[in-house]
């Protein structure tokens, strides 16, 4: 079984066709959109339509949240008051540009999908979030305590968590079991499609496999498969720098960061 997971598009069309194109020649099994689709670009109905269209089950991410109730607030942690400044303009664009319908469907996208898969020998349960389990909008970066990755996966009963909105992939293995009776489980984070923050301007979106003879006590019975791809990004920062966007943020997709 391959799934594709993928989030973090923030209305950056040009890099959503790129990972679509990237998407069909992998031919996935499964694919699940990790949410924020919009802010940041101009192209926010685009991005919205083009996952309908192909029909990819989505949860909300804290931007759409945000949209799909027509707040001036995202739940981005901005760090500086120049970053809340621009995070303003960036809302009260996209809330602007976006459609009555699109709206609708941000507003009624679910919190988190839980997926089940019975192999051979046992069952393995994938939970997608955006930001973690337990709130829409937390950080989980890879360098957080294993025990606090290991407390939030067992209260969720996940054996493989994926999550975006740091937009930076990792992909930890947390050992939950004993030297006796070892068990793992699996903390993903999908990288963005259209705003990296990894210093490489490059698309991310991952293919998780689970083999039919997989187990839970084999560290290695999950594979995650990182995919980068190029895109458009002139194209990308263009649409930025010739609307009433912070012309930082094309500077950020040139960089990545």
């Amino acid at each position: 079984m391959k799934i594709a997971l993928f989030s973090d598009i923030h209305a950056n069309l040009p890099a959503l066709e790129a990972m679509f194109k990237s998407l069909d020649a992998q031919k996935p099994d499964a694919v699940y959109c990790l949410g924020d689709m919009v802010g940041y670009n101009v192209w926010p109905n685009e991005v919205v339509n083009s996952i309908r269209k192909r029909g990819i089950p989505a949860i909300a991410g804290n931007y759409d949240q945000g949209i799909g109730l027509e707040s001036d607030e995202c739940g981005c942690a901005y760090k500086t008051e120049e970053d809340k400044a621009m995070g303003k303009i960036s809302i009260a664009y996209t809330n602007e540009v976006m459609g009555k319908e699109e709206r609708n469907y941000l507003r009624t996208l679910p919190a988190h999908i839980r997926l089940e898969f019975q192999t051979e020998k046992e069952k393995f349960t994938i939970l997608l979030v955006h930001g973690s389990p337990r709130k829409i909008n937390e950080y989980l970066f890879e360098d957080r305590e294993e025990k606090s990755f290991l407390r939030m996966m067992e209260a969720a009963n996940a054996d493989i968590m994926c999550f975006g909105h740091t937009h930076k992939p990792f992909h930890r293995i947390i050992s939950s079991g004993t030297e006796d009776a070892p068990r793992y489980r699996h903390a993903v984070n999908t990288g963005s499609v259209g705003k990296p923050k990894d210093n490489n301007p490059s698309g991310c979106y991952i293919i998780i496999e689970i083999d039919s003879d997989s187990v839970l006590s084999d560290k290695n019975a999950v594979k995650i498969d990182f995919v980068r791809f190029d895109y458009d990004i002139e194209k990308a920062a263009a649409g930025i720098e010739q609307s009433k966007l912070p012309k930082e943020y094309a500077a950020m997709l040139r960089k990545g960061n």
